[in-house]
C-alpha cells in the first residue's frame, strides 16, 4: 500500500534528483543518444522526524558494505557511489548484494513512514532532427517535468495534511539562478486556484550529495526508477531482471499515489506509482498487438488483390 496514513508529523521532506537526461533519445544501444527514454525527478519522501535516522542508517550501511572501496584518507560520510555503478546492467547476477543493500534501505525508510517518489516523461523516440528537438524544447522538459514534480508532491503533502520542503541535488549556479524564480512563479501562481500548492513551504533548495546522505540514497532511487522505466519502454531492456529480483521486492507498494510515468503520445494509460516494477509491460504488449494486427490486416489486403 501507498503511505501509511500517519499524520501526526508537522512536515514532510522531499529529497530529490534527476531521472535520466532532457536530450534526445534513440536506444540503450545508440551512440550517441542513448540516456535513458524518460526524463523526470525522483526520489523519497519523509517525515522529518525521521530524516535525520534514515540518513544515518544510509551512511553506516554504506560505510559498512563498501569498507573495502572507500580510501582510507577520505570521510566515509562524503564518499559517494552513484545509483548508476550500484544498478549496472548485469548487476542482478554479478553483484545481488548490491539489491539486497537496495532493498534494505527501502525496507527501512517503509519502517520510517517513508515512501519512494518518481514523475517522468516519456521522450519522443529518435534522434534532435527526427524529432524536431532542441535546445529549446529540451529545457521546456526540464521545467515541465519539475512543474508536475512539485504538483504531485504538493497534492500527496496534502492529503496526509502536512507542509513539505523539497531538497534537491545541487546544479551548477548559472542552472539554478535560471530553475529558482521559475520554480518560485509556479507555486505561488498555482497556489491561487489550487491550495495544495501551499503545503510547499518554498522552491526546491540545493544541497550538495557529498554533504547529504539522503540526497545520495535519492540518487539510488532514481538509478532503480530509470531502470524500471528503460524495462517497461524498450523492449530488449538489459533490465528485463527488475521484476524478478526478489532483493528489491520491498519497492512493491513503496512509492506513493501520485508518482507516474507519463507516457509519450501512446493510446494506453500512463503508468503510476509500483506498476513501474511490475512484471506486465503495458506499453511492450499494446506494440506487439498493434504489429500482430498490422501483419493480419496485411495478409487480409494482399488475399484480396490475388
Amino acid at each position: 500500500m501507498p503511505f501509511s496514513g500517519v499524520t501526526e508529523f508537522n512536515l514532510l521532506l522531499a529529497y530529490l534528483d534527476e531521472i535520466g537526461s532532457p536530450g534526445a533519445f534513440v536506444h540503450p544501444s545508440h551512440k550517441k543518444f542513448s540516456d535513458s527514454p524518460a526524463f523526470g525527478y525522483g526520489g523519497f519522501v519523509i517525515p522529518e522526524d525521521n530524516a535525520r535516522q534514515f540518513g544515518a542508517f544510509f551512511a553506516e550501511r554504506k560505510k559498512q558494505f563498501f569498507q573495502n572501496d572507500i580510501p582510507d584518507d577520505v570521510d566515509p560520510g562524503r564518499w559517494e557511489r552513484k545509483g548508476a555503478d550500484l544498478l549496472f546492467a548485469k548487476a542482478y547476477d554479478e553483484r545481488p548484494q548490491n539489491l539486497r543493500l537496495l532493498g534494505s534501505l527501502i525496507s527501512k525508510l517503509r519502517q520510517l513512514d517513508g515512501n519512494l517518489f518518481y514523475y517522468a516523461e516519456e521522450k519522443p523516440i529518435g534522434t534532435p532532427k527526427e524529432t524536431n528537438c532542441g535546445p529549446s524544447e529540451f529545457h521546456q522538459r526540464e521545467e515541465t517535468s519539475m512543474r508536475e514534480t512539485l504538483n504531485r508532491l504538493a497534492n500527496h503533502a496534502h492529503s496526509l495534511d502536512q507542509s513539505m520542503l523539497v531538497l534537491m541535488d545541487q546544479i551548477n549556479e548559472k542552472s539554478r539562478i535560471q530553475r529558482l524564480p521559475v520554480m518560485y512563479a509556479h507555486i505561488l501562481g498555482r497556489a491561487t486556484e489550487h491550495k495544495e500548492m501551499r503545503r510547499l513551504i518554498e522552491p526546491p533548495m540545493h544541497i550538495d550529495s557529498k554533504l547529504s546522505s539522503n540526497i545520495q540514497f535519492a540518487d539510488w532511487v532514481c538509478a532503480l526508477v530509470k531502470r524500471a522505466v528503460e524495462y517497461q519502454l524498450v523492449e530488449d531492456s538489459r533490465y528485463s531482471w527488475i521484476p524478478n529480483a526478489s532483493q528489491l521486492s520491498a519497492a512493491r507498494g513503496a512509492f506513493t499515489y501520485e508518482s507516474k510515468l507519463h507516457l509519450c503520445g501512446r493510446s494506453i494509460s500512463d503508468l503510476h506509482h509500483s506498476e513501474i516494477i511490475y512484471a506486465e509491460r503495458p506499453v511492450i504488449d499494446f506494440l506487439n498487438v498493434s504489429q500482430e494486427n498490422r501483419e493480419k490486416l496485411e495478409r487480409v489486403r494482399k488475399a484480396t488483390l490475388r
